[in-house]
């Protein structure tokens, strides 16, 4: 029983202290918000097209070596 209120005691004491560290923190405005967002759908869109354009290549390479 005494493990039982420890484990107790020391989930009370993290959640208080991380919502002191959550009171700390700069929160992003919506409007910053969805700019990251457009960022990093964008960066997505063109490193995943890339990939794909490499892969491609690479594919008829090795088919062209190998027959």
């Amino acid at each position: 029983m005494d493990k039982i209120k420890i484990w107790a005691q020391k989930a009370l004491v993290f959640l208080k202290e991380a919502r002191m560290e959550l009171r700390k923190v700069t929160w992003p405005t919506p409007k910053q918000a969805l700019a990251s967002t457009a960022v990093v759908i964008v960066v997505v869109f063109v490193v995943s097209s890339f990939l794909g354009i490499v892969d491609f290549g690479l594919t008829k390479l090795v088919k062209l070596l190998l027959g």
